[in-house]
């Protein structure tokens, strides 16, 4: 393993990541109307400023440099990049905090480095998951880089890294996939840095269609820029305590739901819709199962909530007639499977039913090469496929038969991954929840622990208890905000990537 080599690409990272946070503090400079204000941009350019000085040394320190990344490096740069990105993207917010004259609650949360940091990793690995109260008081220059956050973490750090930069060459193809989530990463062009493009042009494409709809239904730009931001990515920070709730026009709603199942798609059905082949996104057996996964979902949590009193996240309350009850249990069931985390009522009040169904959905998440979490839709697919195969073999054992998914034969190697990560995930899962139970003790219940476990996990943010719809994570201790930061990257990177740097055999030279 070359450290010359990961400094190189790190130190050029961080000059990307320098230049987006100088363009954002210079929009930030803008839209902001007083001095107080521009305290926020201010920050965004100084670590901008800062950022880019640290990597242009670390550049030119190492630019004679030019070895190839092989396995083993990409694996240990896709995890440091989040690492890196995650300090240098929650710096603004400190820098604000210790400077600014404003006695906010933002403010008062933003002056602990630890509530920096963790809302940069919730913003990177678009989880959603928040440490402060009062959000609208927070300058417009950081709530829109808060947004930004999911934006790029979105479809991710190392595939914008990959699309504007070069020198990777065949190291390029190698942190793509270690980058890019879920098992499927066909269908896309050879040429992995046109691949990546291609991708972030789409998802523009996507976001901008939705910034349009959002301000056609009344949203202002500003609010429509940072929640379709925050819908493509599948993040969930909103401008708003109430969240979505705070708009309750059913053309925002609907444009949201819309846009938040395409944020769940795989990426690669608009790749191949882009090049002509729309047909294939109707013939995709993981499309498919999703929206009958949505649809089922939404219908059982709207028979549990019907009738029952529906408790609003901007504190209004309604009875939950069939409109309502269909409308809010689609909102919800959508937001929460495809790891979104809008809000527009309090779960945590629904009846246990519709409690269970939205916690199963938080397991099964979004589709493989989407940018939403969870152990995906085509690994569920696939484990409930391996077991009818195995069954079979109970009562058949003579009998030869591959197993198919989506006209593709499934490898061996294929089936041990998919049930490898499922375990995996599950594993985390419960060592996050323990974890957490011990370190806070008899301040945590069950319920409220295992679903701040889960919603770090698969990339949620809102869970149930005392971190459900209406709550945020700020009255844990630093320890536990530690957990969740891991497993949010952890799950944003699908097991493999971080685990395999736990491992002895990892570290050792070839």
């Amino acid at each position: 393993m070359n450290p010359r080599t990961i400094i190189s690409q790190l130190a050029l990272l961080s000059l990307v990541l320098a230049g987006v946070i100088l363009t954002f503090g210079l929009v930030g400079e803008l839209i902001s109307s007083d001095h107080d204000a521009r305290t926020a941009a201010h920050a965004l350019i100084f670590v901008g400023a800062t950022t880019g000085l640290l990597g242009g040394i670390g550049w030119l320190a190492t630019r004679r440099h030019r070895a190839a990344v092989d396995r083993r490096e990409a694996l240990l740069l896709v995890a440091l990049t989040w690492i890196v990105g995650g300090v240098v993207c929650g710096a603004p917010y400190y820098v604000w905090a210790h400077r600014t004259a404003i006695d906010s609650a933002p403010a008062a949360a933003f002056r602990s480095w630890m509530n920096c940091h963790f809302e940069a990793i919730s913003g990177l690995t678009t989880t959603g998951a928040t440490t402060i109260v009062d959000i609208p008081t927070l300058p417009n220059a950081l709530l829109l880089w808060r947004a930004t956050t999911h934006w790029l973490g979105g479809l991710g750090i190392v595939v914008l890294f990959v699309a504007v930069l070069p020198s990777l060459g065949v190291g390029g193809r190698r942190l793509f996939q270690a980058e890019v989530s879920g098992p499927d990463k066909g269908g896309l062009h050879p040429r992995i840095r046109e691949t990546a493009r291609a991708l972030w042009i789409i998802y523009s494409a996507i976001t901008l269609a939705q910034i349009v709809l959002l301000r056609a239904f009344g949203m202002s730009t500003f609010d429509s820029v940072c929640h379709a931001f925050a819908t493509m990515a599948t993040g969930g920070f909103s401008t708003k305590d109430a969240s979505l709730a705070a708009w309750p026009n059913l053309g925002v709603q609907i444009t949201t739901i819309i846009f938040m199942v395409l944020g769940g798609m795989n990426f690669s059905l608009f790749y191949r819709a882009w090049r002509g082949r729309l047909r294939e996104i109707f013939d995709d057996v993981e499309f498919r199962f999703y929206i009958a996964i949505l649809t089922l979902g939404s219908l059982l949590v709207a028979m549990s909530i019907y009738q029952t009193t529906i408790h609003t996240t901007d504190g209004g309350t309604v009875v939950a007639s069939a409109g309502v009850a269909a409308r809010e249990a689609a909102f919800q069931a959508v937001s929460i499977q495809t790891t979104t985390g809008f809000c527009t009522s309090n779960f945590n009040l629904y009846p246990v039913g519709a409690k269970i169904v939205l916690v199963g959905l938080m397991f099964i998440g979004g589709c493989a090469g989407s940018t939403g979490g969870g152990l995906k839709v085509i690994r569920i697919w696939m484990a409930v496929r391996i077991m009818g195969h195995e069954l079979e073999r109970v009562f058949r054992p003579s009998v030869v038969r591959p197993l198919r998914v989506g006209g593709s034969i499934v490898s061996q190697e294929l089936k041990v991954l998919t049930l490898a990560f499922i375990i995996g995930m599950l594993t985390f899962f419960t060592a996050g929840f323990i974890a957490i139970m011990l370190i806070e003790g008899d301040n945590i219940t069950f319920e409220t622990a295992a679903t701040a476990s889960v919603a770090s996990l698969c990339t949620i943010g809102p869970g149930l208890g005392l971190v459900g719809a209406v709550e945020n994570y700020a009255w844990l201790s630093g320890w536990s905000k530690g957990v969740l930061m891991l497993l949010m990257v952890v799950g944003r990177l699908e097991v493999f990537a971080i685990a395999v740097l736990f491992t002895k055999r990892f570290w050792k030279p070839n």
